[in-house]
């Protein structure tokens, strides 16, 4: 069944030209049933009643329960990373979303060759986001923050710092009692200084094992661990 983000599950949806768009690339026709999603957590089986140019009517189908594999964790997972230089965001934040993030916070830290990100930019990462929530049939799309500097970040829950030469692991501890927040670096490494604030406001220093990897390979090395665990 295909899946359809929509803005409000309601018992009658009405799309605007982009989704009619999409319902008619895949030559979907009035009679067919889509597996729709708010991005929120909310699916549902809905019928497709109308479809014309420029727009399209769906109904709830309330007999019908929506099933989806893509589950969400116990507890939200943000991941924290610094500004990376050139595409590499895209490639995180659309596997991200794949292995299950909640948020995606972009950090600016003191070694990152990035500084900023542009609008266009910004919303090109949270199209990515939406379409890969899509493709691996997750029920909530990652939310894509702002920059903001390392000095202002705050998280709830855990915060896990992924560093070098670090002794515990990230499946040592994990218990899902609270949000978890992992932290991952730019090309140069967090700073000596940064790791500090970082540890000082209880942040967890976790190893990714005895490989230095690239500053876009460990956030997904990590998020993969914990895939792996069946959550």
């Amino acid at each position: 069944m295909r899946r359809l983000q929509v803005s409000e599950i309601a018992p009658e949806m009405r799309l605007g030209p982009q989704e009619t768009r999409h319902l008619q690339v895949l030559r979907l026709r009035p009679g067919e049933r889509l597996q729709v999603f708010d991005g929120r957590g909310a699916e549902a089986v809905a019928v497709l009643t109308e479809v014309d140019a420029g727009h399209a009517l769906l109904h709830l189908d309330t007999g019908a329960e929506a099933h989806s594999r893509g589950a969400e964790t116990p507890q939200p997972i943000t991941l924290a990373i610094a500004l990376l230089k050139g595409d590499k965001l895209a490639d995180v934040v659309r596997a991200a979303t794949e292995l299950g993030v909640s948020h995606i916070q972009l950090l600016v830290t003191a070694h990152a060759e990035a500084r900023d990100i542009g609008a266009q930019k910004l919303v090109r990462l949270r199209r990515i986001a939406s379409e890969a929530a899509r493709q691996s049939e997750r029920r909530v799309i990652p939310e894509v923050l702002e920059p903001v500097p390392l000095g202002q970040l705050t998280w709830e829950g855990r915060g896990l710092l992924a560093h070098p030469g670090s002794a515990a692991r990230v499946t040592d501890l994990l218990d899902w009692q609270t949000p978890l927040t992992l932290l991952s670096g730019p090309e140069g490494g967090f700073s000596e200084s940064e790791v500090a604030l970082l540890r000082g406001r209880g942040a967890e220093a976790i190893t990714l094992g005895p490989r230095i990897l690239r500053a876009e390979t460990a956030p997904l090395a990590l998020l993969g661990a914990i895939a792996a665990t069946g959550v």
